[in-house]
């Protein structure tokens, strides 16, 4: 019998040990989750932190604009190294599911969002809800004055006194959900008008909501939680919020999340949307960004009306997805 080297032993043990650690490396890489968010890091950075000590896993988020992002997973194909993909709004998380990029969720987990804020395929599911609406400057503008809807918007009595954001995404999916409810042909016509009664560019809905604070301009198309943020800052800050009634003024959308088919951990995945679904993080979503809780139970944000009063207009909210029909008409319109 041959006896065995000291060294063999040793050659042995550390082979072992090396197989060993390479497991436990490949396990530890198998937790990390990566998100593609179009969302902010400070709307979103806070919960993604406290679900990484909650759940044991790393996540690791590339940050960027929502529609960029969807191109980018488009474009990098079976090679994308996205797990999760979580949008502003629900075009773009349409736009991948048409493109069969996207993976069925559990009903187990869809079920807990309302259906109005679902893919009706299972494809994506909102996180949290949010309203167009109008805000105005309380010292220039009485509540009574308000208008009904959007296309009140283009009398002359508003001429040169509203705010809007053409080459901003929420806007683009409002004029989406217009082109919906009213046609084309409508839109455009409302687009002509607005232009043509002195509607004023802003970069996005934050210089709109400054811009109103300050009595530049008297009206603005925004999203509802924007104002939240200068209220904290400033209670005392000149800005009200109106809805319209059952017109795309006062549509309501989501930011949501879609699992991409080029995951290969999806059970984890599907355990990190169950946690932003969850009564802790649907109560983030509302306090402390002011934006609607998709979960029953959840008491809404503050200051803010309910979101079963408010009276939007009954759309599929995938079918948001047709952005290059939207920025053509905005083209069309001279407002692009």
């Amino acid at each position: 019998m041959v006896a065995l080297k000291p060294v063999s032993i040793a050659t042995s043990l550390l082979a072992t040990l090396t197989i060993w650690g390479l497991g436990l490396a490949s396990s530890v890489l198998a937790q990390t989750l990566t998100i593609y968010s179009g969302r902010g890091e400070s709307l979103i950075g806070p919960l993604i932190e406290q679900a990484e000590k909650d759940l044991g896993f790393d996540i690791e988020v590339r940050y960027g604009d929502t529609s960029e992002l969807a191109i980018s997973i488009l474009e990098e194909g079976r090679n994308s190294p996205a797990d999760l993909f979580f949008g502003q709004d629900a075009g773009a998380l349409g736009a991948l599911a048409r493109e069969g990029r996207t993976v069925t969720i559990p009903s187990r987990i869809l079920n807990k969002v309302d259906e109005r804020f679902r893919s009706p395929k299972g494809q994506w599911v909102g996180i949290s809800g949010r309203s167009r609406v109008i805000n105005y400057n309380t010292n220039m503008v009485s509540a009574r004055d308000l208008p009904k809807s959007i296309w009140e918007l283009t009398q002359p009595k508003w001429r040169g006194k509203v705010a809007w954001a053409p080459t901003n995404g929420s806007f683009q999916a409002f004029v989406t959900a217009l082109r919906l409810t009213e046609g084309d042909a409508r839109t455009l016509e409302w687009l002509q008008a607005m232009k043509n009664n002195g509607a004023v560019v802003y970069r996005n809905n934050t210089t709109i909501v400054e811009a109103v604070g300050r009595g530049e301009i008297e009206l603005g198309l925004v999203n509802n939680y924007y104002l939240h943020r200068f209220l904290a800052e400033n209670p005392d800050f000149p800005v009200g919020q109106h809805y319209t009634r059952n017109d795309a003024g006062s549509m309501v959308n989501i930011a949501g999340v879609a699992v991409l088919d080029t995951s290969d951990q999806p059970e984890q995945v599907f355990a990190l949307i169950d946690y932003l679904l969850r009564p802790e993080s649907q109560d983030f979503f509302a306090q402390k960004n002011a934006e609607y809780p998709l979960v029953t139970g959840i008491a809404p944000p503050a200051n803010q009306l309910p979101i079963n009063e408010i009276n939007p207009p009954r759309i599929d909210l995938s079918d948001l997805a047709d952005l290059d029909g939207t920025l053509q008409l905005l083209q069309r319109a001279g407002v692009l």
